[in-house]
């Protein structure tokens, strides 16, 4: 009985010993896979926020090799516009049309196609028997005129001395009064034929043969576009052609823009937009002259004409283009160029430089236009940031990342 109680302190002590042994040599949970890569950024992260802001050093030398260039961040405008597609057609002010007004024939073509012209010039003549008719009305109503002012002039000297009767005073008044009224509704026959004031004045001198000749005129300075006559045709006539020359004046031209209605209420008279046109190099700049007041009932669109200088020629008729009309603008604190930002691990990064070269700095983007965006957060006015070649830093970035993994 005495061995009992040595006998259980043995089996409590062995018991202990085992339960010690079992405890010590059970396996920890070892992380998986995924935790791993899961916790691998949170380290790398932890590091880079250690070590502080990221920076690409670079001298001065380097950083002008690299053809990086730099401008200080400052406040803007955002230029927000929507497009809209047309055409350019000749301006309907510098398109003139040489006709004639009278039966006659193609006596003479002066102009080929594509000739260039001046206002006034010569560029065809007809012979017409209207016209004939109308200059020897003309020459015989000067005539007639002349004889009556004289003869008026004579008896009024008469009258004066008592030679001749008030009478005879008052008739021959009257018929100078109605001879010049003859020469000045001739005169105003032939201006309405086209003759000009000097062709007019130098009938007197003309031989007789070229009674039947009217010289037609240019009426503006331009190309022919058109010639719809050939030599001896016959013009003027019921059924046949009365446009000899169709001249077009290309230093203005128009743009025709259809408009939708849901952007008609942004297009005003007066307001500039820019044109661009597939294989037309560079831009041009043009002002909006008409808006049309009526939506076109096929289309649904509005129609709206610009003006545009065109002096060397570069824009031809027909050609397809397309209108950057502007909405307005946004007043920004802070506009970067999009060339300035970079992409760093998905987020938008500007450069910005310090005395030991340029620091990747993360930004918060806001809206944007064609060439420029906002920066809401991460930079502020009056920093200096890299604005070209900007992709050069960011390569530089990466390739020390990758040194110093």
């Amino acid at each position: 009985m005495k061995r009992f109680p040595l006998f259980m302190a043995g089996l409590c002590t062995g018991l202990a010993a085992i339960m010690a042994t079992a405890w010590i040599g059970w396996p920890l949970p070892l992380p998986t896979a995924q935790q791993k890569t899961a916790a691998a950024p949170q380290a790398a992260d932890e590091a880079r926020a250690h070590d502080g802001p990221e920076r690409v050093l670079l001298s001065e030398d380097q950083i002008r090799d690299a053809g990086i260039t730099t401008t200080r961040a400052a406040g803007g405008r955002l230029k927000r516009h929507f497009l809209a597609p047309g055409s350019l057609v000749p301006d309907a002010d510098h398109i003139a049309r040489v006709s004639v007004r009278v039966v006659g024939t193609v006596d003479e073509l002066r102009k080929r196609l594509g000739d260039s012209v001046e206002k006034g010039e010569i560029v065809a003549a007809i012979e017409s028997r209207e016209v004939a008719d109308a200059k020897s009305e003309y020459l015989a109503a000067r005539l007639t005129n002349d004889l009556q002012q004289t003869l008026f002039n004579r008896h009024k000297a008469l009258v004066e001395s008592r030679t001749i009767s008030e009478n005879e005073f008052l008739r021959t008044r009257l018929t100078a009064n109605d001879a010049q009224i003859k020469l000045d509704s001739a005169r105003q026959k032939l201006f309405a034929l086209g003759l000009s004031e000097s062709e007019i004045a130098d009938l007197p001198n003309q031989p007789p043969e070229s009674l039947r000749q009217q010289f037609l005129r240019s009426p503006i300075a331009g190309r022919v576009s058109e010639r719809r006559v050939d030599l001896g045709g016959l013009v003027g006539r019921e059924g046949q052609e009365s446009e000899l020359f169709v001249i077009v004046n290309l230093d203005d031209i128009w743009v025709d823009l259809a408009i939708s209605p849901e952007d008609i209420a942004s297009v005003r008279e007066g307001q500039p937009i820019t044109i661009r046109a597939i294989g037309i190099e560079g831009e041009a700049s043009a002002q909006v002259i008409f808006v049309s007041p009526l939506l076109d009932r096929e289309t649904r669109n509005a129609r709206v004409i610009a003006s545009m200088p065109n002096h060397d020629h570069r824009w031809k008729p027909g050609t397809f283009v397309t209108a950057e009309i502007p909405l307005g603008s946004e007043a920004s604190k802070v506009i970067v160029s999009k060339k300035a930002l970079q992409s760093v691990r998905g987020t938008p990064t500007a450069f910005v430089r310090d005395d030991a070269g340029f620091e990747a700095r993360p930004v918060r983007t806001g809206f944007e236009d064609d060439d420029d965006i906002e920066i809401v957060g991460g930079l502020s006015p009056g920093e200096t940031i890299a604005v070209t070649n900007t992709f050069t830093l960011k390569a530089e970035l990466e390739k020390s990342e990758v040194e110093h993994n």
